[in-house]
């Protein structure tokens, strides 16, 4: 794989997780402390973030490192996020509820 298909690579990943985890580019430029300008290039392929960016953008997307730059993702990887995505909400709702029940004593 060369330079230019790696940087498309994780272009595409970043954007697949990115909208997975519906957060739009402005969202996730901010919580890895760059501009959405920036982001958008590294999305297109168009620019390779240094170590430390990185890092931080496969922070803000819940996500190590290594799977920015994997291949295709597989169908059995998208129910693997999907399986991960939907335990988070569960774990949400339950933390809700139990607050809910501490309140009203129920």
């Amino acid at each position: 794989m060369g330079g230019q298909d790696v940087k498309n690579a994780l272009g595409r990943n970043i954007k697949f997780f990115r909208t997975h985890r519906q957060l739009s580019q402005a969202d996730l430029a901010e919580k890895a402390g760059i501009s959405i300008t920036f982001l958008s290039t590294i999305e297109r392929g168009l620019q390779f973030p240094k170590a430390e960016t990185l890092s931080c953008i496969a922070q803000g997307l819940g996500v190590e490192v290594y799977e920015l730059f994997k291949g295709e993702i597989a169908p059995g990887e998208t129910k693997k996020l999907l399986d991960r995505f939907s335990g988070d909400i569960t774990q949400k709702v339950v933390q809700a509820l139990e607050a809910v029940y501490k309140q009203y004593e129920i």
